[in-house]
C-alpha cells in the first residue's frame, strides 16, 4: 500500500465526537484497547490544535476516564477505531448538573437506549437498570439511583446510575455515582459489583450517605458485605468503608446478605435492614447504631421476620416505614415491604412476589397484623420507598428476575412512582397524584364504554372506567401485535391474562376476590399497570419488546359500565 493510500486507509478509522463546551466542563468516558498490543487513545483539540489526551491498556472491559476542560468552546474528541473502543462518553458541569443533566456525547448500538420518546416512565440513558435505590428527596429534590451496568444491555459489575427530578417523572440524567472496586471492574466477568442499597441525609452537612452491599463471588468466606460512602455534592460518591464485614454468627444464613435499608427508628437510633436466608426460611435481619451519623456501630438485633411459606432462596429489598403516623408514636403502624427471590405462589404460578405486612415496629420487635400483596401482577420488584413530607413514595423495578438472567438483554423501566396510604385496613398504592400531568389530550369519552374498538395513536395511553357495581364482569382486551393480552374482572378476582406463546403456560396474575369499581390503566411501550379503587389493588406487567398496543375493547353486560375516558399520556 502506497503512502497516500495508507494515509486515507487511516482517516477512514478515525472517529470524531464534537461538542461545544461550558466553561469549566467535564468529559467523563469509558474506553477500551481493542488489542493487547496497544492502548486506546482518546485526543481532545480545538481550532488551536490538540491540548489533551487519555489513554487505556485494558483490552476486557471499559475503563473510565475523566477528562477537564476549563476553557470551554468548540472541542473535538477523536479516536482510531482500530486501536480504540468508545463505550460511553457525557459531559457536565459540576456547578449545573443537578440543573441540567448531563450531555450524552456517545453510545453503542449494543448498550443505547431504545428509541421511544412518547415513553413516560424512567429509562437510564444508557445499559441495564435493575433495582432502585437511595431513592429519596435531598437538598430539596427527588433522586433516584439504581442497579447499573453501562457497557451493555446485559446484567454485569454493578454501579449505581443516578437521576434527578422535580415530580418523580421528569427526570435529569446525572453522572454514574458509586463504582465498585476497581478488581471488579477489570474484567466483565459477572462477579458482583456495588449492589442495592439505600441513602440518609448526612446528619453533619449537606449531602447523602449511602449503604449499598458488595459482592465478590469468589471472596472468602463473605460474598456479600456492607459498605457506606457519602457525598456532600450529590453528584459522586467518595471512597467506600467497610461497616458490616460478616453475617451475624450461629444464625443459620446462607452467604446471601444484602440490600441494606437504612432508616430511623421509632427510639431515633439509625435502624438496618437486610435481607437473607435461613435454614427455615428467608430472613429480614435488623441492625442498629448508636452512631448519630450512621457511619459506624452497627451491631446485630434480630431476625426481624422469617418467611416459610413461599419457598423463597433470599428475602430482597426489604424496607420498613411509618404508614399512619409518626415513626416515634407508639400507636403509629408500620409497614414492611419485601420480595421473595424465586418465591412462588403455586396456585397461579406467579414467582419473585413482593410482600406487604403491616403491624407495629418498637425499634426491636416486628408485630404484623396483616398481610397483603404489594401488586399482583409482580413485574413491581425490588420496591423502594420514603416518607415525603406525610406521604410513602415509592417505586419498583419493572421486571421480574422470572423473564431475564445474566445472559439476557434486556432493557427496562421503573415503575410509576406510588403513593401508599392505609385506608380501612388496606394498603392502598395508587399512582402518585402528579401522574395526571402526563395526561395530553382525551382520545375518546363515549365509544369505548359503548363497546366499541378504541385505534391508539401511541403506545402512551391511560384508561380510566366506572362499573354500575362493584366486580361487575368485564374484558378489556388490547390489541398487541406480539402478545395476548387482557385485564379481566370474572369470578376469580381481578387479573391481567398475558401470554408470548401458545404452547407455554403463563403465570395467571391475579388479585384473588378484588371486587374492584374503578380501574385506572397506563398502558406504555413495553408495560402495563393497572390500579383498582384507587389503589386497593395494583398490578404491573412488562411486556415483551417496545412494539405498542394498537387498540382497545371494553367487553362488559349492558349497563355494567358507567363511564369510560381514554387519555394520550405525554412526558
Amino acid at each position: 500500500m502506497h503512502d497516500g493510500e495508507l494515509k486515507v486507509a487511516e482517516a477512514a478509522t478515525i472517529k470524531r465526537l464534537h461538542a461545544d463546551l461550558p466553561v469549566n466542563s467535564t468529559i467523563h468516558l469509558w474506553m477500551k484497547a481493542t488489542s493487547s498490543d496497544h492502548p486506546g487513545e482518546m485526543a481532545f483539540s480545538n481550532q488551536r490544535g490538540t491540548f489533551g489526551d487519555v489513554s487505556v491498556r485494558n483490552a476486557e472491559e471499559y475503563e473510565f476516564r475523566i477528562f477537564q476542560v476549563y476553557g470551554g468552546g468548540a472541542v473535538e474528541l477523536s479516536y482510531d477505531t482500530q486501536k480504540t473502543s468508545l463505550s460511553v462518553a457525557y459531559w457536565f458541569t459540576q456547578a449545573e448538573v443537578l440543573d441540567t443533566g448531563i450531555t450524552l456525547l456517545h453510545t453503542n448500538p449494543g448498550n443505547a437506549a431504545p428509541n421511544i420518546p412518547d415513553s413516560y416512565h424512567f429509562r437510564p440513558p444508557f445499559g441495564w437498570m435493575n433495582d432502585p435505590n437511595g431513592f429519596g428527596r435531598y437538598g430539596g429534590r427527588p433522586h433516584l439511583f439504581y442497579q447499573h451496568y453501562s457497557h451493555g444491555l446485559t446484567w454485569n459489575t454493578m454501579h449505581w446510575g443516578h437521576a434527578v427530578s422535580s415530580d418523580y417523572l421528569r427526570w435529569r440524567h446525572m453522572p454514574i455515582f458509586l463504582f465498585p472496586s476497581e478488581e471488579l471492574t477489570a474484567r466483565p466477568d459477572k462477579r458482583g459489583g456495588a449492589f442495592s442499597g439505600s441513602a440518609i441525609p448526612l446528619v453533619e452537612g449537606p449531602g447523602i450517605r449511602v449503604f449499598f452491599t458488595e459482592q465478590v463471588l469468589d471472596r472468602v468466606p463473605e460474598q456479600q458485605i456492607q459498605l457506606t460512602a457519602t457525598s456532600s455534592d450529590l453528584i459522586m460518591a467518595g471512597q467506600a468503608e467497610v461497616i458490616l464485614p460478616y453475617r451475624p454468627v450461629d444464625q443459620s444464613l446462607t452467604p446471601d446478605f444484602r440490600d441494606p435499608y437504612v432508616f430511623r427508628g421509632p427510639d431515633g437510633l439509625w435502624k438496618m435492614l437486610l435481607g437473607s436466608q435461613s435454614d427455615a426460611g428467608g430472613v429480614i435481619l435488623l441492625y442498629e447504631t448508636q452512631d448519630a451519623t450512621a457511619a459506624s456501630g452497627w451491631t446485630f438485633v434480630s431476625k426481624l421476620l422469617v418467611e416459610t411459606r413461599h419457598k423463597t432462596t433470599a428475602i430482597e429489598c426489604p424496607c420498613l416505614l411509618p404508614v399512619d403516623g409518626p415513626a416515634a408514636a407508639p400507636e403509629t403502624r408500620w409497614v414492611l415491604i419485601f420480595g421473595l427471590m424465586n418465591g412462588e405462589d403455586q396456585a397461579t404460578g406467579r414467582k419473585n412476589l413482593t410482600l406487604a405486612v403491616v403491624g407495629h415496629f418498637d425499634g426491636k420487635a416486628f408485630t404484623g397484623e396483616f398481610e397483603q400483596e404489594l401488586d399482583f401482577g409482580t413485574d413491581n420488584y425490588a420496591f423502594q420507598a420514603f416518607v415525603d413530607g406525610n406521604t410513602i413514595v415509592g417505586m419498583g423495578w419493572l421486571a421480574n428476575w422470572v423473564d431475564t438472567g445474566p445472559a439476557i438483554d434486556f432493557p427496562t423501566a421503573m415503575t410509576l412512582p406510588r403513593a401508599i396510604h392505609l385506608i380501612d385496613g388496606a394498603l392502598h398504592t395508587p399512582p402518585i397524584g402528579a401522574a395526571e400531568s402526563l395526561r395530553s389530550h382525551i382520545l375518546d369519552r363515549t365509544r369505548l364504554a359503548g363497546g366499541e374498538a378504541i385505534t391508539l395513536v401511541n403506545g402512551a395511553v391511560e384508561i380510566l372506567f366506572e362499573l354500575a357495581e362493584p366486580g361487575a364482569h368485564f374484558t378489556l382486551q388490547l390489541n398487541h401485535p406480539e402478545v395476548e393480552l387482557q385485564v379481566v374482572v370474572n369470578d376469580d378476582g381481578l387479573a391481567i391474562k398475558y401470554s408470548e406463546d401458545d404452547q407455554k403456560k403463563s403465570p395467571y396474575y391475579l388479585a384473588r376476590g378484588a371486587k374492584p369499581k374503578r380501574l385506572r390503566i397506563f398502558l406504555d411501550y413495553g408495560s402495563i399497570e393497572v390500579f383498582a379503587d384507587h389503589g386497593r389493588w395494583a398490578g404491573t406487567k412488562r411486556i415483551k419488546g417496545f412494539e405498542p398496543v394498537q387498540s382497545v375493547w371494553l367487553a362488559a353486560e349492558p349497563g355494567a359500565v358507567e363511564r369510560a375516558i381514554v387519555w394520550a399520556l405525554k412526558p
